[in-house]
């Protein structure tokens, strides 16, 4: 059936695009579940969705053409310019982001924008956009950013200040460096998509219900029932959120926090410029950035819109929105402020000359989300299984979402990662109100400003330290932050170990939150011994008569080892995607410890734990402490602690096992994540200190020193190491991340095994190489896109400097014929091509002798590489 058909037979069904009072609750039957995906939905299960916004609305299409049959909107306004962000949103989509996923949410929208119209008028615009550059330092980050919209597959261009202004002619080309032209992006009509959205939902089942407010919601057993309305009840067995700013009045309903504040925002539109006199379509120019001074502009015919962040954060209440009839405009509009708009227009009138003496014929303080992090709320809550939430999405991502959230749904996964965007990422502290409320008004303030991928939060900090940390102040850490927690990048205590020794230099991007230190603590390690700060990994305790079992449903190894086993295993969703790695010491016949990656991991563990309550998962890391005690005379120093037999046949590689270090009493793991022989020593909080001083002391006779994270990620990268969330996620199999080890497709049926056997079969879509960059003194930062002559063939993920090899190492994901040893390729770097080559993996100690025995001699500085090509 054709798109128009489709329109014409949803007229009839118009009179559905109304208020419905009755409440609505149909009987299931004929139960129908996505074969293999055990968090599936019913298709015919009742789904409310609350909120016919741009996000509500694309969500029911997508439901429905998933074959859902019972799907309800809830609408407290109008259909379809309801009150809400949608309803005033400009509409300028800009796909390019850093973040992969909210790239990919991006691309999808387009498309979907692109193929949408409404009783003959477009939903979208593709007239492109343009970033402009107006400093040194933007020209370089649109470099940057070229880069990355070719690694995820956006067509981008760097454009002249002429070029810029033969696209926009309004535009004085002397003010900017050039642009960034993305020719796919463009303006959406986000109402009009909304409803065209809407017609197609309604033509396959769905009703909407307009001008019926939600006033509760009835949770019994943890589970969402009803949702209550000042129009009736509507049963259901899954609710969505899609509220937008109002999302945290309707979270309180069923006792959850959500960290979104809602934000005034300015934006204005123009009475008729005379230079655009001649113009009568909506928009013939591409939509534009001026990031430098914190503005956007696009076309409404011969008049212009412009928005602007320069004001400073007008966070609002969701408890403090009129109702529609109520709002001067509409809800998510409150009073104009010129005095915050003036000195923005100022620039924009610099930029584009014809705006001088424009008048303001709309001019508003519009209502948006933000949250603390900047990325979206999607999915289940744990805590009330059935409510769902598709939150913070703006008209660029709205669609992408939609369709991810449909079918996490209905398949019980979605197509993309979205480790980033998931409700569950969040840490305790991340929820609270003065937290959120904090950090939102700063990612307000930094919504387009220029930041470093290792750039920490500046406030509020410190939030999270570790026993070790009045000690790594005393030795002049630098810290950067992680998920709350203060981790020294490098030691200032350390300068005087870099004299002599192989490090080059770096300078601009690279050289940012970097110190020739990190090099120097890198090699001293591997020469030494050092100590790590490992108290930012995510410490968790499986436990009772089921948690073996537990486990062997979860991962891809045999976890049925004798108690002081430590495996390195994954755990896969149903498309046999990487959903985490870890690793797991069994400690007790009933009692395993894991070391994961955050508290998704701890979400997926306890979503799949056995009703009869034999096993239960506990987060232990803010009570337990763990140092890391790497190094050729790493056995020197915890031995000349303990009475406990550390020598290599009285603890064996990958092994675990209880101690004591002195008077403290630790479960000694004999892992390591640099390559270096070495423990991983963990005991409760409470004793941190004793444990840090009593090595500290013991290991100066060895020449100890506290290692930063900088040296932590360059001797992982260079000894083959990958890292979960930047190395590979759920778009990638254990096979083409080059962990088909940690795969035991004997040990019985485990989540994704059925998907593993197929993807084994049909071999790799792509694969994890690592490479070596061919000019000895360069380096890269990660997310570069890597090519094989003028054809993009992967990008980079982990990026960092192997002191111990003596080049730049990268991993990169690669197109399968590329990826062969010693093929040559070349990384893009703010538009440099850097000649590298694919390399062996792992580039040091590729037979494990370091980490299994103590080395007799130090490593060796120079190169062990595939010769550069020419050489």
């Amino acid at each position: 059936m054709s798109h128009a058909t489709i329109m014409d037979a949803t007229a009839s069904r118009a009179a559905q695009v109304r208020a419905v009072h009755e409440p609505v609750g149909r009987q299931a039957s004929g139960r129908l579940r996505s074969p293999g995906r055990e968090d599936a939905m019913d298709r015919d299960s009742s789904v409310v969705i609350i909120g016919a916004g741009i996000v509500g609305s694309s969500l029911a299409d997508h439901l429905t053409q998933l074959g859902c049959t019972n799907v309800v909107v809830l609408e407290q306004g109008p259909l379809f310019r309801a009150g809400g962000s949608t309803s005033h949103a400009p509409g300028g989509v800009f796909q390019t982001n850093f973040s992969r996923t909210m790239t990919q949410f991006a691309q999808e929208t387009v498309r979907r924008y692109s193929e949408l119209e409404l009783d003959g008028r477009p939903c979208f615009h593709g007239e492109g956009s343009i970033e402009f550059a107006a400093t040194k330092a933007r020209w370089d980050d649109l470099k940057r950013k070229h880069g990355v919209a070719t690694s995820w597959g956006v067509e981008s261009e760097l454009i002249s200040p002429r070029e810029c202004a033969e696209r926009v002619p309004i535009l004085d080309p002397s003010k900017v460096f050039g642009g960034l032209y993305v020719p796919s992006d463009g303006v959406a009509i986000a109402v009009r998509a909304v409803e065209a959205m809407a017609r197609f939902a309604i033509a396959r089942g769905a009703v909407f219900h307009s001008r019926t407010e939600v006033t509760g919601i009835d949770v019994s057993n943890g589970r969402v029932r009803a949702v209550e309305t000042s129009q009736g009840r509507f049963e259901a067995d899954a609710v969505v959120s899609c509220a937008g700013i109002w999302g945290p009045r309707i979270s309180r309903m069923v006792g959850l926090p959500m960290p979104l504040i809602p934000m005034e925002h300015q934006y204005i539109e123009t009475g008729p410029i005379p230079d655009l006199a001649h113009v009568t379509e909506e928009v013939t120019h591409p939509v534009l950035r001026h990031q430098d001074r914190a503005m956007y502009f696009r076309q409404h015919g011969d008049r212009y819109g412009v928005g602007s962040y320069q004001h400073r954060p007008l966070p609002i209440s969701a408890d403090d929105f009129l109702p529609f009839d109520q709002a001067e405009v509409m809800p998510s509009v409150v009073p104009f402020t010129p005095e915050d708009f003036m000195p923005a227009w100022n620039d924009g009138v610099e930029l584009m000359p014809a705006l001088q003496g424009a008048q303001f014929t709309r001019a508003i303080n519009g209502i948006f989300s933000f949250t603390p992090d900047g990325f979206p709320i999607l999915g289940e809550s744990t805590r009330v299984r059935g409510f769902w939430m598709a939150e913070a999405i703006w008209i660029t991502h709205a669609v992408g979402v939609a369709k991810s959230v449909a079918e996490w749904m209905v398949d019980g996964m979605p197509s993309i990662d979205l480790r980033q965007c998931a409700v569950e990422r969040y840490e305790p502290y991340a929820v609270s109100p003065s937290y959120v409320m904090q950090r939102s008004k700063q990612a307000y303030i930094e919504v387009y400003d220029i930041k470093h991928p290792l750039e920490p939060m500046e406030a509020p900090r410190p939030m999270r330290v570790s026993p070790f940390y009045p000690r790594e102040v005393a030795l002049g850490g630098t810290f950067l932050e992680a998920v709350g927690w203060e981790r020294p990048q490098w030691f200032e205590a350390n300068a005087q170990l870099v004299e002599g020794r192989p490090i080059p230099p770096r300078s601009g991007w690279e050289g940012r939150y970097w110190s020739p230190i990190v090099g120097a603590e890198h090699l001293v390690t591997r020469e030494r011994v050092a100590m790590y700060d490992m108290n930012s990994l995510t410490k968790v305790e499986v436990m009772g008569p089921g948690a073996l079992d537990l486990l062997q449903r979860l991962t891809t190894g045999n976890m049925d080892k004798s108690v002081g086993s430590i495996m390195y295993t994954l755990m896969l969703d149903d498309r046999a995607g990487i959903k985490s790695d870890m690793t797991v010491a069994r400690l007790g016949r009933d009692h395993f410890r894991v070391g994961c990656n955050g508290q998704l991991d701890i979400d997926w563990m306890r979503r799949h734990l056995p009703a009869d309550g034999s096993a239960q998962v506990y987060d232990i890391t803010g009570g337990t402490c763990c140092v890391g005690l790497w190094g050729p005379h790493a056995r020197d120093v915890l031995q000349s602690l303990s009475q406990d037999d550390f020598s290599e046949g009285g603890h064996k590689y990958f092994r675990a096992k209880h101690a004591y270090v002195g008077a403290v009493k630790v479960v000694a793991m004999r892992l390591s994540y640099v390559g270096e022989l070495g423990w991983e020593i963990y005991t409760s909080s409470d004793y941190g200190v004793a444990l840090w001083d009593m090595l500290w002391e013991a290991g100066q006779k060895y020449g100890v020193i506290a290692g930063g994270r900088g040296a932590f990620d360059s001797l992982r990268v260079e000894k083959g190491y990958r890292f979960y969330g930047r190395d590979m996620w759920t778009e990638h199999d254990p096979y083409e991340a080059g962990l088909g080890f940690t795969v035991n497709l004997n040990k019985g049926d485990f989540i994704g095994r059925d998907a593993l056997l197929q993807r084994k079969q049909d071999g790799p879509r792509q694969r994890l190489k690592i490479l070596t960059l061919d000019d000895p003194s360069r380096v890269v930062m990660g997310s570069e896109p890597v090519y094989d002559g003028d054809k993009s063939v992967g990008y980079v993920t982990s990026a960092a400097y192997g002191y111990s090899v003596g080049r730049g190492v990268v991993y990169a994901w690669l197109d399968p014929k590329c990826a062969e040893l010693g093929t040559p390729l070349q990384i893009e770097y703010f538009c440099e091509r850097l000649a590298a080559t694919v390399a062996p993996d792992p580039l040091f100690d590729p037979k494990m002798e370091r980490i299994r025995t103590r080395p007799s001699v130090t490593p060796s500085p120079e190169p062990v590489l595939t010769p550069a090509r020419g050489d």
